[in-house]
């Protein structure tokens, strides 16, 4: 650039050249910048462009005002305390569970964002019943407007997961987001970590968009992702072991053997408390991710929405080449019972998924057997 002085006299140049780099960027155009990012076709071209060239029309609007809508949400989770205390209880929500400000906050944004876009209904982790937006839309919506609440105080990961279904013909019913997981027409989540991501599927890969916070928008920045091999990492709580199902037990049981024991080398457990950030993880690094069904009273079927967490995971997990099951069956494949009906839920790399499906199918009917040794299930 011709017109950039000499800034070796500037403190904040000899010693952050960060900050610098940050002010050149500024000057450049849009266009400069994409022509910058080296990468696949496509990155660093806003998420907008990206859509309207790629993705069908209807859909594209409905991911676009998805998107639009998160900004505002980022906005105040960046502001933290400084905006009053984001976590404090505002009354509980429809399962027993307190809703917190950035909760009513967040789906409150959703709800206004969607209005106009083309969604018909919209059912919402935060309430009992579907809201009615526009009659004559062509689209339903489950979203869980915040996900992590529990993160809010601690400055730690949150998210928010959208799934995008064809409304059937006729007058609205609540029975008409009780569709198999595999008619989804797109599914997202926007991670507010340390920058601000917005994944993405709408049938044709896995792509994501970066949070521009000097233009307040999100340009591509990774396209046709895929869950990577070879990772030594698993996710799961285990402080409820002595409530697992006995493959997962015996699975777990042979991952901390390390390589000691039937995988041959030491793994690494992750545990975030938000699954949002486990999605993340795993579509850049790969691994598995675990949250059976247990023996205590609430999670004898999981404890994980299918419509609005689980069915969005695995549509964007499959489609970076990876798996999601239950423990026995694909997510993809069942249909809920209700609006915000559970299920257990393990994804990540494909292989890894599959080898969990083994410890299920070699042991689920046989928990007392010798299969169940505590030295795991399978020994290979």
């Amino acid at each position: 650039m011709n017109d950039v002085p000499n800034l070796n006299q500037f403190s904040f140049w000899r010693k952050d050249s960060y900050t610098f780099s940050k002010w050149a960027r500024r000057r450049q155009s849009s266009a400069e910048w994409g022509a910058l990012v080296a990468g696949s076709a496509g990155v660093g071209n806003e998420l907008a462009a990206f859509l309207s060239a790629n993705a069908p029309p209807e859909v594209a609007r409905v991911l676009s005002a998805f998107a639009g809508s998160s900004l505002f949400v980022a906005d105040l989770v960046r502001r933290g305390g400084i905006e009053g205390s984001l976590s404090a209880n505002v009354g509980p929500a429809h399962d027993g569970v307190a809703q917190k400000v950035l909760d009513v906050f967040s789906e409150k944004v959703f709800l206004n964002g969607l209005s106009g876009a083309g969604v018909r209904a919209v059912v919402s982790e935060e309430r009992v019943d579907p809201v009615v937006l526009d009659p004559g839309g062509g689209l339903l919506v489950a979203i869980d407007p915040l996900d992590g609440s529990s993160n809010i105080d601690i400055n730690s990961s949150l998210g928010t997961f959208v799934s995008v279904f064809d409304a059937p013909a006729g007058k609205f019913e609540g029975s008409h987001f009780l569709q198999a997981g595999a008619r989804q027409r797109a599914a997202a989540f926007v991670l507010y970590g340390p920058h601000v991501d917005i994944v993405f599927t709408f049938g044709a890969g896995v792509h994501m968009a970066t949070l521009d916070p000097d233009a307040n928008r999100f340009r591509m920045s990774l396209t046709d992702v895929r869950v990577p091999g070879g990772s030594n990492e698993f996710a799961i709580n285990a402080s409820n072991s002595r409530h697992w199902p006995d493959p997962i037990r015996a699975y777990i049981d042979d991952c901390l053997e390390g390589d000691q024991g039937p995988r041959g080398r030491n793994l690494n457990m992750r545990w975030v408390g938000a699954v949002v950030a486990d999605v993340y993880r795993i579509l850049i690094r790969g691994g598995v991710y675990l949250y059976p069904q247990d023996s205590r009273e609430g999670y004898e079927n999981g404890r994980l929405r299918m419509l609005y967490e689980a069915a969005p995971i695995a549509f964007l997990i499959e489609q970076a080449g990876g798996a999601a099951i239950d423990g026995f069956h694909r997510i993809l494949d069942q249909t809920p019972a209700s609006l915000h009906a559970r299920t257990p839920l393990i994804f990540g790399s494909k292989d890894k998924v599959e080898r969990v499906a083994r410890y299920y199918a070699e042991g689920s009917d046989a928990p007392s057997a010798p299969l169940f040794a505590r030295r795991g299930l399978l020994r290979r």
